[in-house]
């Protein structure tokens, strides 16, 4: 007579969360590997393609921050954007900068009076 035990599925494991890994597609590849190539292209958008395509080839998350020359911590944070937007999450997004004193288009910006106090 056979008997089956019904076991209870085991906790979830405790500890690290594994590295993340990418399979990028053919296109996006192609586009990334574009970016390396490219002479006219921000540095920061060329690293973050980089980092990419070391994780698709099977590099470690710390390996491939090192090689590209980035942090861990912003890694992760390129990786998670890309998976999250695709390639259009790899740009950076506008800054909160302090806002432009003069105007681009010329002219006084608004609340002067051109005048002007010495002191």
């Amino acid at each position: 007579m056979l008997m089956l035990l019904l076991l209870p599925e085991p906790a979830p494991m405790r500890g690290r969360k594994p590295s993340f890994t990418i399979h990028l597609s053919a296109a996006h590849r192609q586009e990334l590997e574009h970016w390396l190539r490219s002479t006219n292209l921000k540095q920061g958008l060329a690293r973050r393609g980089r980092l990419l395509l070391l994780l698709h080839q099977g590099y470690t998350l710390k390996a491939a921050a090192q090689t590209a020359g980035l942090t861990v911590r912003n890694a992760r944070k390129w990786v998670k954007r890309y998976l999250a937007l695709g390639l259009s999450g790899l740009a950076d997004k506008p800054g909160r900068g302090r806002k432009p004193v003069f105007s681009p288009l010329g002219g006084t910006p608004p609340g002067q009076d051109r005048l002007r106090t010495t002191g």
